[in-house]
């Protein structure tokens, strides 16, 4: 709390800092205000009340400034377990009535899977092998509430706050990161983000690789070129054929390419372990250039990875992705890499089920990116101290010290080994 509160600028928001902080990681359902303020101080729990709904809601506190101290804090911790392989976008949506609250809209929601009511925020997190901590967070406004004056004004939304689509905000998340001198990874991020043209080539701007999913409908030029096989031929077996488009050299969407490959294009391969068996499933991965409307021949794009998932015994291919990722680079990386992104799922789970991300119940923009804030704070505490421990370590070997065992101590129901007279 020391080291997050030189973030907060006056001394007076020390403790209600503190106080909020320790209200997100104590026990309880609700983890909007009033009831931490009745965990906290069960005996003034008015005071506690205002002065954590005021810091809040209406202290001028940066959320940049925080978050940046959380990333400096988490991340050498972070690094002590594994380098930094991934950066991954990501948005988390919020069921919400009402019409109110800032953001509100009747929108995709990826928790429901359907249009719903409801609040959505974009998000970059960083991650290793096996953790990774949100260092950036930001409310996505629809066109319509970001042009509706008297609405952004009966909730404080800035002035230089304008509509952004999701990928802008994306990148300009990821632009921030790159300026900050962040550890850089691989950039991944689901169809949203990476059927966007703008995003793709605003990140392959920044010198940073990617992986991203896209449409099954996204155009490419497929290159005349032997399919990506798990290790090298070495003459053994059928030779792999050669892919050739007709005379013409049409483009062609990723689904009709995955439809005509041949058979010795697709390999199966496991990616990681899973809760209950090993996660495998069938992949082709091909040399391609996006197809776009002012690339008639293929020629300005540079080539990229085109990886496809077609699990045994679909109908159709599953997944996906555009891969700015080295040539040399084998099957199995390009799905392990791919197939990353599942390490925020754990993020947004525990932020949400354990640390009450989405208990605000205020309405205006601060608050709800304070309160979003304080809990990726409160987060990255828990993930750095999980980062102190090896995921195999034992009691006498993680460098902890028990206090000494007195000569006489006898666990409670044991027999008194000692001489009787």
């Amino acid at each position: 709390m020391g080291w997050l509160a030189q973030a907060v600028g006056h001394a007076d928001r020390n403790v209600p800092l503190r106080n909020y902080c320790t209200g997100l990681l104590l026990d309880g359902e609700r983890k909007s205000v009033e009831p931490m303020a009745a965990r906290l101080a069960p005996d003034h729990v008015q005071s506690m009340h205002e002065s954590l709904h005021h810091f809040v809601a209406q202290s001028p506190w940066s959320d940049t400034d925080i978050l940046g101290q959380v990333r400096n804090y988490v991340l050498p911790a972070m690094q002590k377990m594994g380098p930094v392989t991934a950066w991954i976008v990501d948005e988390t949506s919020f069921v919400k009535k009402g019409t109110h609250s800032v953001g509100v809209a009747r929108q995709y929601c990826g928790r429901l899977g359907k249009k719903e009511n409801c609040q959505v925020a974009v998000s970059l997190s960083v991650a290793t092998a096996s953790t990774s901590l949100p260092i950036a967070w930001r409310l996505y406004l629809t066109e319509e509430w970001a042009s509706d004056a008297e609405r952004r004004k009966q909730v404080d939304v800035p002035k230089e706050v304008q509509f952004q689509t999701k990928p802008q905000i994306a990148l300009a998340q990821i632009q921030q990161a790159v300026k900050d001198g962040v550890s850089p990874g691989v950039v991944l991020a689901d169809e949203v983000y990476g059927s966007n043209r703008e995003f793709r080539e605003g990140v392959a701007d920044l010198k940073l690789e990617y992986s991203v999913a896209v449409r099954s409908t996204t155009t490419v030029w497929a290159m005349d070129r032997q399919p990506l096989p798990p290790k090298p031929w070495k003459g053994k077996g059928p030779k792999p054929t050669r892919m050739r488009r007709d005379q013409e050299h049409q483009p062609i969407t990723a689904k009709q390419l995955a439809q005509e490959l041949p058979e010795e294009y697709w390999r199966e391969v496991a990616w990681r372990e899973g809760s209950k068996e090993t996660l495998r499933s069938r992949f082709a991965a091909l040399r391609v250039r996006p197809a776009y409307g002012d690339d008639r021949k293929g020629s300005l794009q540079p080539q990229q990875w085109l990886l496809i998932e077609w699990p045994t015994g679909a109908e159709e291919p599953s997944g996906y992705w555009l891969a700015r990722l080295p040539e040399k680079s084998s099957l199995k990386q390009l799905v392990g890499i791919s197939k990353h992104r599942w390490v925020i799922e754990r993020d947004y789970e525990e932020l949400k089920q354990e640390l009450g991300l989405g208990h605000y119940e205020g309405r205006n923009w601060r608050g709800f990116h304070h309160h979003g804030t304080l809990c990726i704070a409160a987060y990255g505490f828990l993930v750095a101290e999980r980062s102190r421990f090896s995921p195999s370590a034992h009691i006498g070997n993680i460098g902890l010290r028990s206090a000494p065992i007195p000569p006489d101590f006898r666990p409670r129901g044991a027999k008194d080994s000692r001489p009787t007279a």
